[in-house]
């Protein structure tokens, strides 16, 4: 189930839009207990969210939400960590985008540190909102189901708005 606004742009894939980021944890990035400060990869993931926003929307855009930010494991000083952000909806001026967060192992395992959903808008150079101007093509049953979750969030964004949260 696509959204209508999509059907009438062009569209892009997931795959196209898709960011990868890779860092080294570095001193500056630690906390007191020697892990990764966990604003530093907050950082981190608006940037590779950031990224994938603008690649698809092929305009400059502004964070206008995070949701869904979770932390499930560590990275220490000298880790890799490496960020992928991928679109799961994209609204009028508004785009979700995944960021799932890794621990990479020097054999290339990669261990899930975090995941979140954050929310962009397209921007002129003024910083005024514009349309996207791709819709999103969902390909297969796993994007199927992100557009889903994006959508269920959207509406719970919106109620919370509504209930001034």
């Amino acid at each position: 189930m696509s959204n209508k606004i999509s059907e009438e742009r062009p569209l892009k894939t997931v795959e196209r839009s898709r960011s990868e980021v890779t860092h080294v944890v570095m001193q500056t990035d630690i906390n007191g207990q020697g892990r990764l400060f966990g604003g530093r990869l907050m950082a981190w993931i608006d940037e590779a969210g950031g990224m994938t926003a603008m690649r698809h929307s092929t305009h400059e855009v502004i964070t206008a939400s995070v949701d869904n930010l979770v932390f499930k494991a560590e990275a220490k000083l000298n880790d890799m960590v490496v960020l992928i952000g991928k679109v799961t909806y994209v609204g009028n001026s508004s785009m979700e985008v995944r960021v799932d967060s890794y621990r990479e192992d020097n054999e290339g395992m990669r261990i899930p540190i975090n995941r979140a959903y954050l929310t962009y808008v397209a921007t002129d150079p003024n910083g005024r909102p514009i349309p996207v101007p791709y819709g999103l093509a969902v390909e297969g049953p796993a994007e199927e189901a992100e557009l889903q979750g994006a959508l269920k969030r959207k509406a719970l964004r919106l109620k919370r708005k509504e209930e001034a949260f």
